[in-house]
């Protein structure tokens, strides 16, 4: 007897085995606490079970939880509102540090890069080496697509301000990615 995997993918008993592992990537990528990310994403799957029969399957039932998540974990952030420090954003109007040099050619492609597990890796380490405030303003922005008016709400910042939280955890990624992966490369 064949089993229907269509069929099967859409049965809620199997969505822990099947999308459980990546949901939680996903969300511990975002919140950088493993418990906190194993609690949202229990709390997607809850919601989920709840909201199944408007799910219409327009898009895979991975997007439609991680589209779920990313509500879950946006809710976390306007709950447990960070401070965000003066030191952190600059006061509003003053000039930013001057572009710095561009970062040395890289050997690997953007498309290579994506599917590297090393590089991961240091990226994530990079990305929890910034204040908390960029951290989050960085990861709604490039991982989960939010405006910036959106992000704004979440965060309670004025668009000058977060436009240096953003460019300041720009400009730290780049330094460190270039410290701890690019040049390394290069060395190599």
């Amino acid at each position: 007897m064949a089993i229907d995997r269509a069929a099967e993918s859409r049965d809620p008993s199997h969505w822990v085995d099947e999308h459980g592992d990546a949901l939680f990537r996903f969300a511990v990528l975002r919140v950088r606490d493993p418990d906190l990310a194993a609690d949202l994403v229990q709390d997607t799957f809850l919601s989920a079970i709840k909201a199944f029969e408007g799910f219409r399957g327009g898009s895979t039932i991975r997007t439609w939880l991680t589209g779920i998540l990313k509500h879950k974990i946006i809710d976390h952030y306007r709950r447990n509102k960070v401070v965000v420090l003066a030191s952190d954003v600059g006061p509003e109007g003053t000039e930013l540090e001057h572009a710095e040099s561009l970062a040395p050619a890289w050997k690997e492609s953007p498309e290579t890069l994506v599917e590297n597990r090393e590089f991961w890796e240091v990226f994530t380490r990079c990305l929890d080496g910034l204040p908390e405030a960029h951290r989050r303003a960085f990861s709604m922005r490039e991982f989960d697509g939010l405006t910036g008016e959106e992000i704004r709400k979440v965060l309670e910042v004025t668009p000058s301000n977060l436009w240096v939280m953003l460019h300041r955890a720009r400009t730290k990624l780049r330094r460190c990615l270039e410290t701890n992966w690019f040049n390394k490369e290069n060395e190599a």
